[in-house]
C-alpha cells in the first residue's frame, strides 16, 4: 500500500506542485499546466480545426516507432499493459487523424489533441470545477475501474499511472474519467502531459504549443510543478 502524500489544494488560480507518486521502474515525467479562460470557449475556430491533421502543427517533433515504444515503456512497471484497447491516446489520435476521423469536439479538447497527435505524446484534460482538491499522481491498484464515456463503458486501470482527485483517478495516458471531462461551461482545467522522461524537448515544444492555442483562444496558462515523490509502503 502506498503511502500517501499531504493533501495540496487548488484555490484560484494558484496551484501548489502535484506530488507523483511513482514506483521506481516507471520512466514516466508527468507535466502540467492549469488553463484559465475569461468566458467559455463553445465552438472550434476554424484554424485550431485545421489543427486536426498530421503534420499540421509546427515547431513540434513528428512522433516516429521510437517514441511510440517509449510512451509505451514509460507506462509500464505495476502491472498495466498500453496495448489494444489499452494503448496510449496518442496513438489513437494518429490512426484517426489518418483516417479522418478525428473531427472537432470542445476547443480546449480540440488543443489538447492538436498537440498530442503532433507529438506523439499522451495528455488528458480535467474540468477544475468538476474535479475536487485534493490531487496527486499515482498509479491505483488492480482492478481499479472508472466510467470513460457517456454511455458508461468503463476502463480498468489497475497499476496506470493516474491524475487522482478527492474521489479516485479520473485522468490517464488513456482515457480520462468522464466525471471530470471539460464541458461547454469549462473556464478552468488542468492540462497534463504524460512524457517520458528521456524527451524533454519534445515535451517543452507540445506545452508550448498548447500554451500558443490557448492564447489564441483568448485563455492563459500556468506552468504547475509536478514533484516525484518516492512510493513507499505504509
Amino acid at each position: 500500500m502506498l503511502k500517501k502524500s499531504a493533501p495540496w489544494q487548488y484555490t484560484g488560480d494558484v496551484m501548489e506542485p502535484i506530488p507523483a507518486q511513482l514506483l521506481p521502474t516507471f520512466s514516466l515525467q508527468p507535466r502540467a499546466l492549469t488553463v484559465t479562460l475569461d468566458a467559455p470557449v463553445a465552438d472550434t475556430p476554424p484554424w485550431l480545426a485545421d489543427l486536426l491533421r498530421p503534420g499540421a502543427l509546427p515547431g513540434v517533433p513528428p512522433p516516429d516507432d521510437a517514441l511510440r515504444t517509449k510512451v509505451r515503456d514509460a507506462l509500464r512497471g505495476a502491472g498495466f499493459r498500453p496495448s489494444g484497447r489499452s494503448k496510449p491516446a496518442s496513438e489513437y489520435l494518429v490512426r484517426a487523424a489518418a483516417e479522418g476521423r478525428l473531427q472537432p469536439i470542445h476547443p480546449l479538447v480540440d488543443a489538447t489533441n492538436a498537440v498530442s497527435l503532433a507529438s506523439g505524446l499522451p495528455a488528458s484534460l480535467v474540468d477544475l470545477d468538476r474535479a475536487k482538491a485534493p490531487f496527486r499522481i499515482e498509479a491505483p491498484p488492480p482492478k481499479t475501474r472508472y466510467v470513460f464515456n457517456r454511455s458508461g463503458q468503463e476502463i480498468d486501470v489497475g497499476g496506470l499511472p493516474c491524475l487522482w482527485d478527492a474521489e479516485g483517478p479520473c485522468a490517464n495516458a488513456v482515457k480520462d474519467a468522464q466525471r471530470t471531462k471539460v464541458t461547454p461551461e469549462t473556464t478552468r482545467a488542468l492540462f497534463v502531459a504524460w512524457a517520458p522522461a528521456s524527451v524533454p524537448e519534445r515535451t517543452d515544444a507540445m506545452l508550448g504549443a498548447f500554451a500558443r492555442i490557448v492564447e489564441r483562444l483568448g485563455g492563459t496558462t500556468t506552468p504547475v510543478p509536478v514533484e516525484p515523490m518516492p512510493a513507499t509502503t505504509a
